[in-house]
């Protein structure tokens, strides 16, 4: 399935209370691949920035001025993410916003979850690590990604940056160094190997029969001695 990492900046809070999307940022994977096929819009929001929004993505009025609305740039949107899976870390939030700007202009569009899968990384963080801290930024400390140069948020950057998070929770090609050495030194690093976009699709080698059968057996022994296999279920 084509997903898209998407997430948006605001001039605050709650859409109930007139708050508007200044900043929308989506990186495409196709087959656990960045394409490079990325989305990115500044809008202008007809309103004040909060300033404790400005001070979390430093985006100010002036610099919106001369940005379009969403209304403007709505269809080439809903296009680009039209059938895809969403992933989105706390989406109730960001589709909130989107399905508000949706309304605001009575677009045919409907609502988000009408055109695609939603999925919550935040989420599922939340399942992976149960009480502990599961911002951006934590998972990042927990997967050794190197995110020194998010300084402020900005919806196109942190949509790259859980692009990489969200690869790595869901088993992305990750190369750990976990040599006794470096671990007592506390030098353990990681790298995130992305493949290219243009790779050959891998082979996939279906089980012939004598393998399928000796798997079987071997199932079969496994809930013989302990009593139950769950793999034989």
């Amino acid at each position: 399935m084509r997903q898209i990492v998407l997430d948006t900046e605001t001039t605050g809070l709650e859409p109930k209370d007139g708050h508007k999307i200044i900043e929308i940022g989506c990186v495409e994977v196709i087959g656990r691949k960045l394409t490079g096929n990325n989305y990115h819009q500044y809008l202008q929001p007809d309103r004040e920035i909060d300033s404790e929004a400005i001070e979390v993505h430093g985006i100010t009025n002036e610099y919106l001025a001369d940005k379009p609305r969403f209304a403007d740039i709505v269809d080439d949107f809903m296009n680009y993410i039209k059938g895809a899976e969403l992933i989105i870390h706390n989406a109730p939030f960001d589709i909130g916003f989107l399905n508000h700007e949706l309304q605001s202009i009575n677009s045919p569009w409907g609502k988000i979850e009408d055109h695609c899968e939603i999925t919550d990384s935040l989420q599922m963080a939340r399942t992976m690590f149960p009480g502990q801290k599961n911002n951006l930024d934590a998972l990042c400390r927990r997967y050794l990604i190197d995110n020194t140069h998010r300084t402020l948020h900005g919806a196109l950057l942190d949509s790259e940056i859980l692009a990489d998070v969200y690869l790595m929770m869901t088993g992305g090609q990750v190369s750990l160094s976990l040599g006794q050495d470096e671990i007592s030194a506390g030098n353990t690093k990681s790298t995130i190997r992305r493949l290219a976009a243009d790779r050959p699709r891998l082979k996939v080698l279906q089980a012939d029969e004598n393998e399928l059968a000796a798997h079987m057996e071997r199932l079969q022994a496994i809930e013989k001695k302990a009593g139950v296999c769950l793999w034989n279920s």
